[in-house]
């Protein structure tokens, strides 16, 4: 299982009930962010989340509204949280912006009080690996080179199958953590049992795709096939789609066809533009693929391997009664 928690979910500047965009992915007792845009750490505290163990971040590409909250959150970060190091991700255009915005603004004339690593994101390589999930990027178009997704993946899993190994005289104890870790082991009466005997075919763990901003979704497709939960943006409504083929993103609708074409559980629209009530996005996306969402900021979400979403935390502040989708949500 993976958590979702929706820090910043509107699209180039903030609107009164949006903010910039930033995704912090919960898995376990480990966090990340995905993006940081201005006002994150302000978000990280009202959603309740902490700062704790919050210093993987992940960049999708170099565009302000992205990375800006950086500074800030880095300065606190260093100056007030128990943080050892922090660990940034990205394409070179957003590591050097970020590192120009760490080193000649926010820490100009001092050395920061933690250490901050920089990696550059490579597609398709693992990039971070924590206990029994791992996190690669995918290539994206957008504006700019090296823009980014990420796919935070479970790793898969082989049922241990009791009953066939009750007939085989596998022992209740530790032999069987022992075969279910892949380990052959003697039973009592002295027989050799492997794994591959009492262990079911692979279940494939929870997949959660991200993809920042993007142009185009015909390039993505093998990258967030079958996924459990697909967030991506919805900058522009079919309307308006070649104003957004100009500026380098994609439609409610695009983003739906995807979903329906590459086998996707559930859709989650972000990166909502101030142009558009949000029940007009809703109306177009759920056209093409129903079990959509439009999130909210400070919207938390549960993502489970082949079932719908668990929402866990809807913000009630701030919302206006006009700006509610009609129907309800």
């Amino acid at each position: 299982m993976f958590e979702l928690v929706f820090l910043g979910t509107s699209a180039s500047a903030p609107s009164i009930y949006r903010g910039l965009p930033s995704l912090a992915v919960l898995a376990g007792e480990q966090r990340f962010l995905v993006d940081c845009g201005e006002g994150t750490q302000r978000q990280i505290l009202r959603s309740g989340i902490g700062f704790k163990r919050l210093n993987r971040i992940f960049l999708t590409h170099a565009h302000l509204d992205h990375i800006l909250g950086l500074g800030g959150l880095l300065s606190t970060f260093g100056r007030w949280e128990a943080l050892d190091e922090i660990h940034i991700w990205g394409g070179l255009p957003a590591i050097e912006r970020a590192q120009s915005l760490i080193y000649q603004v926010v820490f100009r004339r001092e050395t920061p009080p933690v250490p901050i690593y920089f990696y550059r994101t490579m597609p398709d390589k693992v990039l971070f690996r924590g206990r029994k999930f791992s996190i690669r990027a995918f290539p994206v178009s957008h504006r700019g080179r090296e823009c980014y997704g990420y796919i935070f993946e479970e790793d898969s899993r082989r049922p241990f199958l009791a009953e066939k190994a009750e007939a085989l005289g596998v022992p209740h104890g530790p032999e069987r953590s022992q075969l279910v870790a892949g380990e052959s082991i003697a039973t009592p009466a002295g027989r050799i049992i492997d794994p591959d005997e009492v262990l079911g075919a692979p279940i494939r763990g929870v997949k959660v795709a991200v993809t920042g901003d993007l142009s185009r979704t015909d390039d993505i497709r093998d990258a967030v096939a079958d996924a459990d939960a697909l967030v991506i943006e919805s900058t522009y409504l079919e309307r308006h789609a070649d104003i957004a083929r100009q500026v380098g993103h994609i439609t409610a609708r695009a983003a739906g066809e995807l979903a329906r074409e590459c086998n996707v559980k559930f859709l989650i629209l972000t990166h909502i533009s101030r142009r558009y009530r949000e029940f007009e996005v809703i109306s177009e996306v759920r056209k093409t693929f129903p079990d959509s969402y439009v999130v909210r900021d400070l919207d938390h979400f549960a993502i489970f391997r082949d079932k719908l979403p668990q929402k866990l935390q809807t913000p009630t502040e701030d919302v206006a009664e006009d700006d509610l989708p009609e129907g309800g949500e």
